[in-house]
């Protein structure tokens, strides 16, 4: 069985890592290249990093950001956060990134998960999807949850794999923040309609979380933010308790 990976998500604002409550209240929780390094020696198996920054400007900074990410980090990571063109990947990409991740942008434009998969293959791609439940049906959103779509989790999840995606990051905008667990029967259905790995996010407020997503919910990864960056659950005493319950990670 491949071993289950542990990934930090830092959200990044005008080359800052920030934390807030929907992108709102946004603190400073340090430099992003330090940080990642610590991460990735504690023992992370990826790092995801999401721009925040709404300007040109900021791409511009996240792309030099990202520069500096890759020269300092040994372990694999994803970027994302305004991706709308192949362009925009292909820039994060030469700049160093491993994966780059698209989320809005797909669901309004779904033809950009092929032509990124096409031009840089299937491994370069990863589709988040932020879905809510309305009347028992999980329904897409966009723009950080605030916009409904009309579009159904589990078809858009097969789409995006049929049009190129290597892996789904989906985040349940019920859970997220909440630190209450994860939808884990949603994850589960997900994987087994899907052969790409499923990232599970949003929702973790303890290791019992964690290692039950890993497990009753089939999840290839779980992604989490605050309870490491305010060392809540330091991710070498979360890997030696999820490997002491059976569950294969990298120690």
């Amino acid at each position: 069985m491949l071993a289950k990976r542990i990934i930090p998500c830092l959200d990044i604002k005008n080359g800052q890592t920030v934390k807030g409550i929907n992108f709102l209240e946004l603190k400073d929780v340090g430099d992003p290249v330090a940080l990642g390094r610590r991460y990735a020696q504690e023992g992370a198996d990826e790092l995801v990093y999401l721009d925040i920054s709404a300007s040109m400007e900021g791409r511009r900074t996240f792309a030099e950001l990202v520069t500096r990410i890759a020269a300092n980090i040994n372990i694999p990571f994803t970027v994302g956060g305004g991706i709308a063109s192949v362009e925009d990947a292909g820039r994060l990409l030469k700049a160093g990134a491993d994966k780059v991740t698209v989320n809005s942008a797909a669901v309004m434009n779904p033809q950009l998960i092929s032509d990124i998969a096409q031009k840089y293959g299937n491994q370069f791609i990863v589709v988040a999807i932020d879905a809510k439940q309305i009347d028992g049906v999980w329904r897409v959103t966009t723009h950080g949850g605030h916009r409904l779509t009309e579009r159904e989790l589990f078809s858009w999840a097969r789409e995006a794999q049929d049009r190129g995606a290597g892996e789904i990051l989906f985040t349940s905008m019920d859970h997220d923040g909440t630190k209450n667990g994860y939808p884990c029967e949603t994850y589960a259905r997900m994987a087994e309609m899907l052969s790409i790995p499923v990232i599970a996010s949003g929702g973790a407020g303890s290791i019992e979380d964690i290692a039950e997503v890993l497990t009753v919910g089939r999840a290839d990864a779980a992604l989490a933010a605050s309870i490491f960056h305010y060392g809540e659950i330091p991710i070498p005493k979360l890997k030696q308790a999820l490997h002491e319950q059976q569950i294969p990670v990298r120690i």
